[in-house]
């Protein structure tokens, strides 16, 4: 197991070799997190799994290669992140607590929780450090006090940074097109329309319920501001890696990259790779919580759909490629889980004695290299199907590379069941047990060439929201209807 680790830099619009800045201190990376006023939908749950993939594969690179540990940073961004994408708008909190009628605080609370519970759901490990904006206001402000002379200038509504005083604004974003710049919305004094605030004063006569002194006035950061004050103090400068929805790499990270710049006097990114996923898109488009009606993961296990059948959907397809959704893709990934959760509890069966311990194999140098070749897990899924079917390999070999392999893809296949796979929809009637009774019925009406009988009980259960599955291969018998 020894290829190349090669990551995309959006940076450099390349493939580069990666290797840690100080190998001994380990990799650093940090990841964009959620804005906790509504709860996540599936485009931005990607972005985690993405993460979370290049989180396991940097462990297992460090494991072969002697790096120290991986060192990983999520931010939960509670205040700053405006309903447009620069400077005009609301603040996507307050304007959640208006509508719901709560304390923000309380909102930050509920969905900070929410999102937090899909992690875990999606079999995502947690970051070594979660990072709340509103813990780190005072370090906030230091940061632009000490950007402000040279880089800023105020207006009425706040503090600006003015992008001209930075060198290659923009370069991460490439060639600036009129789309980009219609995100920008216009600020009656601005002096360029990419500069953006830093300060966003609270207006005149208005008392926000998150605000607070600064040297240009009661108010709160804007929302770029924190991912650079919390990356830098908790990874130094410069970090191995920054992640993010390819949606940022316009404009969210080309102004962390200039306040980076701005903070150390130099050219340097902050970052040494910016590595971005690309859109989950729906049939109407890409997946959005501003277009209202976005699906969440709580309403996939609600109809009574694992949550690794999304993860298993997002590695089907590279993190840099589109990934199309739909329920007959959801669906297609719900089988391929059955399929694999059936190969390997039927091997399971079969073991006998003590398992094997496979740390060394051919195998495993197929994982490694289809991990090392920017995250391919589309490959690596191939080579596990391959491995699991290798005649040649007795069944504990193949679960003991199993291991391996869910060390990388976090399927969780080792410990999945058929009944995990079989949720309970929200609105369901009967339980499984009960659902088990009436197909034992139904199989002693067909054994009785009662068809009547047998087609009124599937009427029974497809109203309940249970599929009967005559004839599926799987032999499953049943599924909740998506």
């Amino acid at each position: 197991m020894t290829a190349d680790l090669t990551l995309y830099n959006s940076l450099t619009r390349s493939l580069e070799r990666f290797e840690p800045l100080d190998p001994a201190k380990g990799v650093r990376v940090y990841s964009c997190g959620p804005t906790v006023y509504n709860y996540a939908h599936l485009g931005n749950l990607r972005a985690y799994v993405f993460t979370d993939t290049l989180s396991r594969t940097l462990t297992w690179k460090a494991k072969e290669n002697g790096w120290g540990a991986l060192t990983h940073v999520i931010n939960i961004t509670d205040v700053g992140h405006l309903t447009s994408d620069a400077d005009a708008g609301d603040d996507k909190m307050e304007a959640a607590a208006r509508a719901q009628a709560k304390s923000i605080w309380d909102i930050a609370a509920h969905y900070t929780a929410a999102f937090k519970q899909n992690i875990h759901d999606l079999n995502i490990r947690e970051p070594s450090r979660w990072s709340v904006a509103t813990d780190h206001i005072e370090e906030m402000i230091d940061f632009a006090k000490r950007i402000a002379p040279d880089h800023c200038y105020e207006l009425d509504t706040g503090l600006y940074f003015d992008t001209s005083t930075v060198a290659h604004y923009g370069q991460l974003a490439g060639a600036q097109d009129d789309a980009a710049e219609g995100r920008i919305d216009p600020v009656e004094g601005k002096r360029h329309p990419q500069d953006f605030a830093i300060w966003r004063k609270s207006p005149p006569g208005e008392q926000r319920q998150m605000e607070w002194d600064s040297p240009w006035g009661m108010g709160a950061p804007g929302w770029h501001l924190e991912c650079s004050v919390m990356s830098l103090k908790y990874l130094g400068a410069p970090f191995d890696i920054h992640t993010g929805g390819i949606d940022h790499r316009e404009i969210h990270h080309p102004n962390e990259i200039a306040q980076n710049q701005a903070f150390c006097g130099c050219d340097d990114s902050g970052a040494h790779f910016w590595m971005h996923n690309n859109f989950l898109v729906d049939r109407q488009g890409k997946m959005s919580k501003s277009r209202g009606g976005f699906t969440t993961l709580r309403s996939l296990i609600d109809a009574g759909v694992h949550p690794l059948a999304y993860r298993l959907l997002c590695i089907q397809a590279h993190y840099r490629s589109e990934l199309e959704f739909s329920a007959e893709s959801l669906a297609a990934a719900l089988t391929r889980l059955k399929r694999l959760v059936i190969t390997v509890r039927a091997l399971e069966a079969r073991v006998e004695g003590p398992e094997a311990h496979v740390e060394e194999h051919a195998w495993l140098d197929q994982l490694d290299a289809a991990a090392a070749d920017d995250l391919n897990t589309p490959k690596a899924l191939v080579v596990l199907d391959e491995m699991l079917a290798d005649k040649r390999l007795t069944p504990s070999e193949r679960l003991s590379l199993l291991i391996h392999f869910d060390g990388i893809l976090g399927l969780n296949l080792y410990n999945l069941t058929r009944e995990n796979l079989r949720l309970r929809p929200a609105n369901a009637t009967l339980t499984a047990g009960d659902i088990e009774a009436r197909l034992a019925e139904r199989k002693q009406a067909r054994a009785a060439r009662d068809f009547a009988r047998s087609d009124a009980i599937r009427d029974e259960l497809a109203a309940a929201g249970v599929e009967v599955m005559d004839g599926d291969p799987l032999g499953w018998d049943w599924k909740p209807a998506l």
